[in-house]
């Protein structure tokens, strides 16, 4: 029983990981954005800046949906450890063997977790582009 409470110990800190990391991307995007869109101060600077905020925004967002589909699979192996017995446990990490359970990566950026943030923050860059140029 040992055994397999440090494996699940283990498994859960890697969740709590790519969730903490999924929180990071988000405040950075945050800071990301509202950094160029100060340094897109109409009457001073080029209103050009605002667009350059979609290049990190994207590229957090996919990243944001990387992080959230490792952690769907780790979840899976979390509870395929749950069901082995003590006997069992060989401590692996691998979630290969789940990756056909889980959904794609590319569902996971349209995620609710993810489209909620980055969708309006997307549109708020485009809108204040349309708006200033």
């Amino acid at each position: 029983m040992e055994s397999k409470i440090r494996h699940l110990e283990m498994i859960q800190n890697v969740i709590s990981r790519m969730n903490s990391n999924s929180f990071l991307l988000k405040g950075w995007t945050v800071t990301i954005v509202v950094a160029l869109f100060a340094f897109a101060n109409i009457k001073d600077m080029d209103s050009n800046f605002i667009v350059l905020a979609i290049i990190p925004t994207l590229f957090f967002w996919g990243l944001d949906a990387f992080f959230i589909h490792q952690e769907w699979l780790f979840v899976k192996l979390y509870e395929f450890v749950i069901t082995q017995n003590d006997e069992d446990i060989n401590f692996s990490m691998k979630t290969t063997p789940f990756k056909s359970e889980v959904k794609k990566w590319t569902y996971a950026l349209l995620s609710k977790t993810i489209l909620p943030f980055y969708l309006p923050v997307t549109v708020l860059i485009i809108v204040a582009y349309i708006w200033f140029s």
